[in-house]
């Protein structure tokens, strides 16, 4: 599914989700990353790196899904991605695949993340929410490497 939004400010987001395998019963944990980059080509080579980790999350133990998201206009892109639990969110933050790519990109830009539990699982509550987020700013610094 790939979404086109709008926000209140008339800014465009694309965000494209990706199921997971797990069933989202009971609570959930939401995690939001935004990397901005100031240059715009450096953008392209952030997304597409995302989108090539997303390939892996139909299998990822833990995974309930998440969206892949990019505001091309400010040159920010991220995820929305929705876990059983920390522990699941904290096994992909240790990947291989993971750590390799923030180890490639530490030095593009600026990334920070912020993560809080959900009763459940509501899409259109959970991207709202992370979308006000976002919009906000209300996202903590991460170190370079310990953002989801």
């Amino acid at each position: 599914m790939l979404l086109d939004r709008r926000d209140g400010a008339g800014e465009l987001t694309l965000a494209r989700w990706t199921r997971g395998p797990e069933a989202a019963h009971g609570p959930v944990l939401v995690s939001v990353t935004d990397f901005h980059v100031p240059r715009a080509t450096d953008l392209v080579h952030v997304y597409f790196q995302g989108l090539r980790l997303s390939r892996a999350w139909p299998s990822l133990s833990g995974a309930v899904g998440m969206w892949m998201w990019t505001k091309p206009l400010r040159r920010r892109a991220g995820s929305v991605s929705v876990w059983r639990d920390e522990a699941d969110l904290r096994r992909f933050l240790r990947s291989r695949a993971h750590v390799r790519v923030m180890r490639d990109y530490r030095d593009k830009g600026e990334i920070s993340s912020t993560s809080w539990l959900e009763a459940s699982f509501d899409p259109r509550s959970v991207w709202a929410n992370a979308a006000a987020r976002l919009a906000r700013g209300h996202l903590q610094a991460e170190q370079q490497g310990a953002a989801a």
